[in-house]
């Protein structure tokens, strides 16, 4: 995480960083849960994994995980819903920021299963307030919380990220790619490149 101010999230486990923003995580397809206090610094981590991906060429997609469960819930009214789902599992990175927000309805939780079955093998990264062993009780259908989340958890190094809110707090953003591929652009469906994030 070249760059990276440590300094400025002083609580922040900087080896445990360090050694995931050497990517092996994602070279073998595994994924990255950062849970922690609101402000510590959660989402800040996550933008700088993911420009550490695109600088290795590959694609990432970064998004507020309500507005993945809305662009996927327009695909059921429209009649769009796999190919929205197609796009969403297309980069080799996705990046779901503020998982577990709130509690998921069967629809949504029917969604995230879904997108998360289908990107077995691609890496994921998500930041949540909630420690892991907090989401089951989000979802409706434990049947569904369990098969879901027992797979994601295992495959996932998990941060935690304690400490008072001292860092800056990373820009507003909604949903939106932060990568272009030598190859043409590759990130979250109808997103945009985000300014400033070069290969």
């Amino acid at each position: 995480m070249e760059g990276f101010d440590f300094t400025a999230f002083p609580k922040l486990p900087a080896a445990q960083l360090r050694d995931l923003a050497a990517l092996r995580w994602i070279h073998s397809g595994e994924s990255v849960i950062l849970f922690g206090p609101v402000g510590v610094g959660k989402t800040h981590v996550a933008q700088a994994l993911g420009r550490q991906t695109v600088r290795q060429g590959a694609g990432v997609c970064f998004a507020k995980t309500g507005r993945i469960l809305a662009e996927l819930a327009g695909g059921h009214a429209d009649r769009t819903w796999d190919k929205r789902l197609r796009e969403l599992v297309r980069p080799d990175l996705l990046i779901l920021d503020d998982f577990t927000m709130r509690q998921l309805t069967a629809p949504q939780a029917d969604d995230i299963y879904e997108l998360v079955s289908e990107r077995q093998g691609r890496s994921l990264i998500i930041t949540s307030d909630r420690a892991p062993s907090d989401w089951y009780s989000l979802f409706l259908t434990p049947v569904v919380a369990e098969s879901l989340l027992d797979r994601l958890i295992n495959a996932s190094h998990q941060v935690i990220m304690n400490g008072p809110a001292t860092g800056p707090r990373a820009p507003p953003t909604s949903h939106r790619s932060v990568s272009r591929r030598r190859e043409g652009r590759q990130g979250c469906p109808r997103g945009r490149a985000t300014p400033g994030h070069r290969r």
